[in-house]
This record gives C-alpha cells, sequence and structure tokens, in this order.
C-alpha cells in the first residue's frame, strides 16, 4: 500500500492542481501511455520470458512448464499458476518477507484477465492420463513508478507468447529440447485509469496514483471485458465508466500489436 508522507502530500496537491487544468507533470494527454518498450528471452533458462518497461515501470516474468497431475475437474486441461514479488530494489515501499497485500492483488488481478480471457489454450498441455503441463508464471517487480497491473499484464503475456513447450519421452521432460510454441488462443491487454477529483487519466504515474481518489483496472480482448479491479476508496460514476471502457478498447489493438511485434 502506498503511505503518504509530508513530501508525498505536497506532490499530491500539485498532481491534483495540475490535473484539474489538464495537464499532467510528463505532457501527456489524459489517455496516453508512456513509452513502452517489451524484450522477450530475457531468462535462458525459462521456457518463456518478458521484460516489459512502462515509463520506469519496468516488470520481469518467467514462465516454466513442469509435468503434474491435472486437476480433478479438469483432467484433460493442464494448470496455471502465478504469482507476484515485489522485490524490496523496486520501490522503498517495498520489503523483504512474506507476499504482501499488494502483491497478492498485484499478481491475482493479472491472473483473472489472463485466466478469463481463455488465453492459453489449456487442453493443448494435455500429455497423457494423469500428466498435464502446469504453467507457472513468475511476476518480479524491478523497478515501480505506478500502474503494475498494465506493466505486469504486458509481461506475463510477453512471456506466455515467448514460450516453448519441452520434449516429452517417457513421461520426462526434455528441456534440452523445445519443440513447439505455447498455444495461445487469446490476447489480453490491460488499462489502469486514475481519478483525480473529477478528472479521468490513464496510465498513472506513481505520484499519479498517490494523489488519485480511486484507481479502476479493465482487462479487454478484441471483444470483451476480461476483469476489473477497482482500488482506492472514491467512487466512479456510470458515465465515467462507459468512457473508460471505450479507451480501453481502443487502447487494446494498440498494446496487442505491440505484444505481437515483441515477439519477431
Amino acid at each position: 500500500m502506498i503511505t503518504m508522507d509530508a513530501m508525498d502530500i505536497v506532490k499530491a496537491n500539485h498532481i491534483r492542481s495540475m490535473v484539474a487544468q489538464g495537464n499532467r507533470e510528463d505532457g501527456r494527454k489524459a489517455n496516453d501511455f508512456r513509452n513502452i518498450f517489451i524484450k522477450t528471452g530475457m531468462m535462458p533458462n525459462a521456457e518463456g520470458s518478458a521484460q516489459v518497461q512502462l515509463g520506469k515501470t519496468t516488470v520481469l516474468a518467467g514462465v516454466k512448464l513442469q509435468i503434474e497431475e491435472p486437476m480433478d475437474d479438469t483432467p484433460m486441461q493442464g494448470n496455471l499458476m502465478m504469482q507476484a514479488e515485489l522485490l524490496p530494489l523496486a520501490s522503498e515501499t517495498y520489503e523483504t518477507g512474506p507476499p504482501s497485500a499488494d502483491a497478492i492483488e498485484f499478481g491475482r488481478v493479472v491472473d483473472r484477465g489472463i485466466r478469463h480471457g481463455k488465453c492459453i489454450d489449456m487442453e493443448s498441455l494435455f500429455i497423457e492420463e494423469k500428466k498435464v503441463w502446469a504453467v507457472f508464471v513468475d511476476l518480479y517487480v524491478l523497478n515501480f513508478d505506478g500502474n503494475l497491473f498494465d506493466a505486469g499484464t504486458m509481461a506475463a503475456m510477453a512471456a506466455l507468447m515467448n514460450t516453448k513447450v519441452p520434449k516429452v519421452e517417457n513421461g520426462e521432460a526434455v528441456r534440452t529440447e523445445r519443440i513447439q510454441k505455447l498455444k495461445i488462443d487469446n490476447i489480453v491487454t490491460s488499462t489502469t485509469f486514475a481519478k483525480i477529483k473529477d478528472k479521468i487519466i490513464l496510465d498513472p504515474s506513481g505520484d499519479e496514483e498517490i494523489a488519485a481518489d480511486c484507481r479502476l483496472s479493465i482487462a479487454t480482448d478484441h471483444e470483451k471485458v476480461r476483469s476489473m479491479q477497482k482500488g482506492k476508496s472514491g467512487g466512479i460514476f456510470k458515465n465515467e465508466i462507459e468512457e473508460m471502457l471505450g479507451v480501453s478498447f481502443n487502447k487494446h489493438e494498440e498494446l496487442k500489436d505491440i505484444l505481437t511485434k515483441a515477439q519477431v
């Protein structure tokens, strides 16, 4: 959780004043993302990996495949698990120890969008009776400057798109031979908005998140909303949600194109 000290209060008041006048500290328009850079294949020992830099926020995602038994209710499908770690080097507010509430929320929100978007063909992970691939996605925040959800969703999605499935011999994984790409059926992207008084801005920086009354993250594909997550205590009107949904769908194709080009 972001806490406010005296300097944060000064910054927040400055941000609120600027946004009220239609300005942002970094010169962006209300519905502009910061610069996005994606690099894939960052971790050679992982089945897939990607690093996303959204402004100064940096998230690294790694994918590992492991042979396990399927869930009892989905015997012909693989498993998906996602966890997140907020590394202390990423922010002065992050600490070592058990996962914080923020880390748990971060991992769950990214997981929900990708899971509900049915991005992975889970049946393609079936190997043989009582053996399936389990897909483990680990998210590491290397630097924090706001909007983890969008950066994390892009990192996880890019890493999954980069993933190659190892060969299986006699029921065991041969990790030196990665024979095929992980089958991706859908691409989900996330757009996070901050409401500061009566103004809505996309992709809030760390300082803008501190100044925000509330936050809304929307995961979409080309036709459906796959998940939503609200943060902070402020309220949002119906017409504001409709406005954010319109922007989210418009931005999806732009973000999808960036993800696709990163795989080349």
